[in-house]
């Protein structure tokens, strides 16, 4: 084994994003307990999500994930793609659509297109918009929209 130190890996800065720039994470299977943790966290327990007996005469005739869960699972399958680590400064906003169910047992990923950059100097760096679209096993967009996130610029000596 080298003696090389393993160092994790760093987020990008606003100067890195280039608009255009695509991405996939891995995914993620949507479970039961996912459901039930956050209906406990949430203070949501609508019967749609979590009462099987009752969804079965639902529209979607079974439970299904609640729509901020997922989004939530988007945020961190975007974190864990490692362009936000250590560069993010805020999360600024959102537009947000839900476009079809997630369902226990479901394979949700996010994919990242980079739209428009604004550079924002007395804050230190500058304003990125993602176009982020969860996806299903069958390539289906469950849930679209636009992210605001306030990215770090370039240290000095690296610009």
């Amino acid at each position: 084994m080298s003696s090389r130190k393993m160092t994790p890996p760093k987020g990008l800065y606003y100067e890195e994003f280039e608009i255009g720039d695509s991405a996939e994470s891995v995914g993620r299977t949507i479970t039961e307990t996912d459901i039930v943790n956050f209906a406990a966290l949430s203070g949501d327990w609508n019967r749609i999500h979590t009462d099987a007996e009752y969804s079965q005469d639902q529209m979607f005739g079974q439970r299904i994930a609640h729509g901020l869960l997922v989004l939530s699972i988007a945020s961190g399958l975007a974190v864990r793609m490692g362009f936000m680590e250590e560069t993010v400064q805020a999360f600024m906003g959102l537009e947000w659509q839900f476009r079809r169910p997630v369902m226990i047992g479901d394979t949700v990923r996010l994919r990242t297109t980079i739209e428009a950059k604004k550079e924002m100097k007395r804050l230190g760096g500058g304003a990125v918009t993602f176009k982020m679209e969860v996806l299903n096993q069958k390539d289906e967009v469950c849930q679209r929209g636009n992210w605001e996130i306030l990215c770090k610029s370039l240290p000095v000596d690296e610009a």
